[in-house]
């Protein structure tokens, strides 16, 4: 016989009759007894397998050329034969009843996927992620979600339906717009291609001999971001059988030394550290303590509290017991349990019962019940808490600053106003810590080099932000006229520029 569109075989298979493959005219192959035979061979639909302009052109005995594009069949579907698949409007094959014929759903959509109006995502919908609008006859949403009529669920922290609004950031209040987010606000980033390997070759080559670049130095480890620099600790012991942190202090003095070591350090190893700087000896730095144990996450102060465990043959807790008292010392043990709530919802009806609560501990009784204060601002999650300032403030007319300070005194006082300060807007928290460290007769280098090297990959162009606007010049001005040396040019580099 002669296949469609093949030059005829000698030889071949003989026509067959009475229900087999008969020879047709251009077409293959409807049988007697098989697949209904369709005008115009396989497939005789308008919108089928069309010859396009500057294609391959239609054989002598092959398929049929067809009219209309591809695969433009009706409805859109592949392929509506007849005992197919019905044609579904959008989709491939979604049929009455299937998987999830919704308009707007997936894969089914109305104008495939994701081109849904306004993009993928989000959708339509108020609060819930993702809120489609139903099929006829169909689910609302996903499938399995509530019938028509009933709400979507809301994901844990999401602001919208019955869910109370998250406060703002700062000080914008909680009723206000919903925060922004910014993305990376920190002024050190990776360094493309860095090879741990090269680098500590660099640093072999800067202390090695006569002299020290330190210049080399300052360009190395003030262009790599900390998940790049800890590293070449490990790095440099395996190249040259030597400590880098003792080549480095055999070779630098002073606060040059104090910052570049700290650099090296990973971060929970360097807060315990500056912890025990804070507690021994005669004296306690209670400002470092706050400072370090309001501003870190509940997983970074665990970790602290292992290495101080681990380094100090002494838990942290103990330490602080042991060189505090009174108000302040329950302050401190329970920020150090690390066990704050750190969801993102907020719920404004309890806000509001906090800041009654706290007012009722203060300014509405004679005395101060510090253990409520205590109770409040060491276990809520900070955006709650922001909420509760907020509210605080419209209720009495008065700062919660300025009540803590009318309240208490001494370090309890002091405490209780850095962990409000710090949790309102921390950016500007910590701009005021380096304003302190820098200004008067002298400069509090441990608590330079502290803020610089911890925040400079956190919100370091948020605090340089907030330095301007309330001191009046920028941070890298008063950073370069309060400091000097090769000292001076890293802190600069930590700070990033200019405002």
């Amino acid at each position: 016989m002669s296949y469609p569109g093949y030059p005829p075989q000698s030889g071949g298979y003989p026509p067959q009759a009475g229900g087999g493959y008969p020879s047709q005219q251009g077409a293959y192959p409807p049988q007697a007894g098989g697949y209904p035979p369709q005008a115009g061979g396989y497939p005789p639909q308008a919108g089928g397998y069309p010859p396009q302009a500057g294609g391959y052109p239609p054989q002598a005995g092959g398929y049929p050329p067809q009219a209309g594009g591809y695969p433009q069949q009706a409805g859109g579907t592949y392929p509506p034969q007849a005992g197919g698949y019905p044609a579904a409007a959008g989709g491939f094959p979604p049929q009455a009843g299937g998987y999830p014929g919704q308009a707007g759903g997936y894969p089914g959509q109305a104008g495939g996927f994701p081109n849904q109006a306004g993009g993928f995502p989000p959708q339509p919908g108020a609060g819930g992620y993702p809120s489609m609008p139903p099929a006829a006859g169909g689910q609302q949403g996903y499938p399995g979600g509530p019938a028509p009529g009933q709400p979507m669920p809301h994901y844990a922290g999401a602001p919208g339906g019955s869910n109370p609004p998250m406060p703002g950031y700062g000080s914008v209040p909680a009723s206000g717009p919903h925060p922004v987010a910014k993305g990376f606000r920190g002024s050190i980033k990776d360094f493309p291609g860095a090879d741990p390997l090269r680098d500590v070759e660099v640093l072999r080559k800067a202390m090695k001999g006569f002299g020290t670049d330190e210049s080399a130095i300052i360009e190395l480890l003030g262009s790599r971001s900390l998940k790049q620099r800890v590293p070449l600790v490990a790095a440099y012991k395996t190249t040259y059988g030597k400590d880098l942190f003792h080549d480095l202090k055999s070779e630098l003095t002073g606060n040059f030394e104090n910052l570049v070591i700290a650099t090296l350090l990973k971060p929970a190893v360097f807060g315990a550290s500056e912890l025990r700087e804070a507690i021994k000896g005669a004296g306690t730095d209670e400002a470092c303590l706050i400072e370090i144990l309001s501003s870190r996450t509940n997983a970074e102060i665990l970790e602290i509290n292992q290495v101080f465990k681990a380094e100090y043959g002494k838990t942290l807790e103990d330490s602080i017991s042991n060189d505090t008292s009174g108000h302040f010392r329950r302050l401190l043990v329970s920020l150090c349990q690390g066990n704050r709530d750190e969801r993102e919802n907020v719920d404004v009806s309890l806000a509001k019962q906090d800041a009654q609560k706290l007012y009722a501990a203060g300014e509405n009784k004679v005395g101060t019940d510090e253990s409520q204060f205590n109770a409040i601002l060491c276990a809520r999650s900070k955006p709650h808490l922001r909420a509760v300032f907020n509210e605080y403030q419209q209720m009495c007319g008065r700062d919660i600053v300025k009540s803590i300070c009318r309240e208490m005194s001494g370090d309890v006082e002091t405490g209780m106003v850095a962990v409000v300060k710090c949790i309102r807007n921390t950016p500007a928290y910590f701009a005021e810590r380096l304003h302190k460290a820098m200004q008067g007769a002298g400069t509090k280098d441990r608590t330079l080099i502290r803020i610089m090297v911890s925040r400079s990959e956190k919100d370091m162009l948020d605090i340089r932000q907030e330095y301007v606007r309330t001191y009046g010049k920028s941070l890298y001005t008063h950073i370069s006229g309060d400091t000097s040396g090769d000292y001076k040019k890293l802190l600069l580099k930590l700070c990033g520029g200019s405002d």
